[in-house]
């Protein structure tokens, strides 16, 4: 059986995040969803507007995850380790950095391959909280 994961804040739910679970569950058997905690958005310099209760309970919910779990840290390979996954999926937005680049070579280390696919243009949470927060803005 090949596990995969993915990981992500899934704030403001949209079409590219499922569009990437629903990718991701095509190239596995088992596809587990790490959804950050509030505690790690935080640390991270964020803040999710939906609670994680909540975004937890959204990707629970999608038929192409088999289960969602908390990521409580930003070590993904542990989780990997953790749920026996062998593929990790994420945004090609992070293809190529230093960042991912490191991860590249942790994962191949532990067997675990890292495939990336295509942002979805134009759809981001960033994308829609800044534009509700400019059209709240306006109506007041």
């Amino acid at each position: 059986m090949v596990i995969g994961y993915t990981a992500g804040v899934y704030d403001l739910f949209h079409i590219g995040h499922l569009n990437l679970l629903k990718n991701a569950r095509g190239m596995c058997d088992k596809l587990v969803v790490g959804v950050t905690t509030d505690d790690l958005v935080t640390y991270k310099g964020k803040r999710a507007m939906i609670p994680f209760e909540d975004r937890i309970e959204i990707v629970r919910s999608i038929k192409y995850v088999d289960a969602a779990v908390p990521q409580g840290d930003m070590d993904k390979l542990s989780m990997c380790r953790k749920i026996g996954a062998t593929i990790m999926f994420v945004g090609d937005d992070w293809y190529g950095t230093e960042k991912w680049r490191d991860y590249e070579r942790s994962f191949n280390e532990a067997g675990i391959r890292i495939v990336y696919f295509p942002y979805t243009k134009g759809v981001s949470s960033t994308i829609i909280s800044d534009t509700l927060r400019r059209v709240r803005d306006n109506d007041q």
